[in-house]
């Protein structure tokens, strides 16, 4: 048949492994390629060592997965390394990690956060590509490998789509930054601009002697810099809360519409557009913020922005809330469980070592947040320097770092319009990446499970992303900072670690650490070792709970600044929470009731994966032996 097939480097076991095998088969091939096709617990996995020639009843990958024809795969292995890395590497590791790493005693933070990395982010970061990469499915079919769980997937295609709400406005604001930028004189840096009010302050009459009074001057809101993105940028001050919204900022909504087009341009074809289109998002971060260090550590004052950043302060760790910090940080900056580790794997070749991808890219992510603290503490550094105050008085986090601060001083600077279109052009790329990850996983996710979507990717990428343009117009509204803090708070808050915690209970124990472990055999040639394979079954679920219990309880009321919201809108947070929680528990009902048979056969088919079920039939069901529950 002229069907293509990649060559599958896989060693043929040796000869005493072979007695734990099912009896040989050999498929019918021409004289000249004999193959040797070891079939394993009767589900068609090959091991072989010359290239597979397909003959009816002989494929490669797992049982019932899509054949390497009709599933697109990267064009090169690089187009999925920088998918990932584009994707794991956003805002949050220039605007919070840098600030956290400050506040919870500098270099004695590295401790806890380096700890998280290697017991909890780089395990599931792992399990997530290899899920991915053997079964080649997306977030919701993957789960063919326990059906009941499959409302997990739903969740987390669900909660990526709700982050791409708010997350898609926070890059169109970079863009109308960049835009505003391209003038001769940066607009916030004087006080006559028609959006200032009457207490506007020139910030270099601003020192020391005026704000010591308690007030930080990264919360002084009567700066130029301030009040441009306050007044000038989402006109805050026409909006008196949430419950008054107004009209979308046509600026605003242009900007959004120029992202969203980039997102459907990037996405239409799947990963042949997508891993092309990376080549310069998740690239162009690293030059810019090599640039800015080397400008950063030139300026007056860097220095002692810096040594504030790196001071270790050991005592801090007896704190509990520092280990909140870091295992939050570590869990949401390295991204497993949004369901888009699983998609791009699933684009992978069969045998591509993902165990590799895993330890490269989650360290990557790691080392450029700790990297970019550089970047922004010599600038606040430099900020402390100018105004004679503290550090502590200039750092922040979030949108107040990247939209308020760094602008601000880069104003100062010689050559400031290319300072600020260069850092603006960063935020974008940083930002444009991490949403193309976060549609990719839904679209695969669904297209994946409903043919007819896939049948119409292209339809199908335009009705996401316009429906995710309509969703976002609401955060570019006068009180949009509103919605949008309330959706970053909920959306992808407690949800996203519950459907996590679900994810690895139902690889780790349902499914069973030793048959995921023979799973990533059959692909790379080896076994996963002790250390993975005691993490997938006991650190990780245990990290991710304690994560689920730590910041259930350290939750306050919804604010923003000095506006406290509502408590109805509390209500409405919690409403979205729940509405991608309850999938999982309203699946698993659906999947109960559906199938056939006695309870205890009814239970066996929900636990069991899809090729094994005839083996329900037989009552050989090894999730009703104590031996699949002990097994590592």
């Amino acid at each position: 048949s002229g069907q293509r097939h990649d060559k599958m480097n896989i060693q043929v076991l040796p000869e005493h492994k072979l007695s734990s095998v099912a009896p040989l088969k050999q498929c019918n091939v021409e004289k000249k390629e004999v193959e040797l096709i070891l079939v394993k617990d009767q589900n068609g996995v090959q091991y072989t060592s010359s290239s597979i020639i397909p003959t009816p009843g002989c494929h490669a990958g797992p049982p019932g997965s899509a054949s390497e024809e009709d599933r697109e795969i990267w064009g090169k292995k690089l187009d999925f390394l920088l998918s990932v890395i584009g994707f794991a590497v956003d805002l949050a590791n220039v605007w919070r990690f840098p600030y956290l790493c400050y506040k919870n005693g500098g270099g004695a933070f590295l401790i806890p956060y380096i700890l998280f990395l290697v017991i909890a982010g780089m395990p599931l970061f792992y399990m997530e590509l290899a899920l991915g990469q053997y079964n080649r499915e997306g977030a919701a079919t993957v789960w063919k490998i326990c059906p009941v769980f499959k409302g997990v997937g739903y969740t987390v295609i669900l909660i990526a789509l709700y982050v791409g709400f708010y997350y898609n406005v926070i890059i169109a604001w970079s863009l109308h930054y960049l835009f505003s930028s391209m003038t001769s004189e940066l607009p916030w840096l004087r006080c006559d601009n028609a959006w200032n009010s009457q207490n506007c302050t020139d910030p270099k009459t601003i020192n020391g002697s005026i704000i010591g009074n308690g007030t930080s001057y990264a919360k002084y809101k009567i700066t130029p810099a301030a009040e441009y993105y306050e007044r000038g940028v989402l006109h805050l001050h026409e909006s008196k809360g949430i419950q008054d919204l107004g009209l979308p900022r046509w600026e605003l909504t242009l900007c959004l519409v120029v992202v969203v087009f980039i997102l459907y341009f990037s996405l239409w074809k799947g990963v042949k557009s997508s891993g092309k289109v990376v080549y310069i998002t998740a690239t162009m971060p690293y030059v810019v913020l090599f640039v800015l260090l080397i400008r950063g550590v030139t300026l007056p004052g860097a220095m002692n922005g810096i040594r504030a950043y790196l001071h270790i302060d050991l005592k801090r760790l007896n704190n509990l809330e520092v280990w909140i910090d870091a295992a939050t940080q570590i869990f949401y900056s390295l991204g497993a469980g949004f369901g888009v580790l699983i998609a791009f794997a699933s684009y992978n070749k069969f045998d591509n070592n993902c165990y590799r991808d895993a330890l490269l890219t989650s360290t990557v992510n790691c080392i450029t947040s700790f990297l970019s603290g550089f970047a922004i503490f010599s600038v606040l550094g430099y900020m402390a320097f100018k105004h004679g105050v503290n550090i502590e008085d200039v750092a922040t986090e979030g949108a107040g770092l990247v939209f308020i601060i760094y602008p601000e001083a880069i104003s100062t600077l010689p050559g400031s319009t290319f300072w600020a279109i260069v850092f603006f052009i960063m935020l974008l790329t940083l930002g444009i990446d991490s949403a193309m990850g976060g549609m990719e996983a839904v679209l695969t996710g669904l297209t994946d499970d409903f043919k007819i979507l896939k049948r119409n990717r292209k339809l199908f990428t335009f009705a996401t992303a316009f429906g995710t343009f309509l969703f976002a117009l609401l955060c570019t509204t006068n009180g949009g900072i509103y919605v949008l803090t309330l959706l970053d708070k909920y959306a992808a808050g407690t949800s996203i670690l519950f459907a996590v915690l679900i994810e690895a209970i139902g690889v780790s124990w349902f499914y069973g650490v030793d048959r995921f472990s023979e799973d990533v055999e059959r692909m790379m040639g080896f076994k996963p070792g002790l250390y993975w394979r005691l993490c997938w079954k006991f650190v990780s679920p245990a990290f991710l709970l304690f994560v689920v219990i730590a910041s259930t309880l350290t939750s306050s009321g919804l604010n923003y600044d000095d506006y406290t919201f509502p408590d109805w809108s509390n209500v409405i947070g919690w409403g979205v929470a729940m509405s991608s929680m309850l999938f999982v528990p309203i699946y698993a009902m659906y999947k109960f009731f559906s199938v056939p048979g006695t309870l205890r056969e009814r239970i066996a088919y929900c636990i069991t994966p899809e090729h094994e079920h005839h083996l329900v039939a037989e009552g050989n069901v090894r999730q009703f032996k104590l031996s699949h529950w002990l097994a590592i």
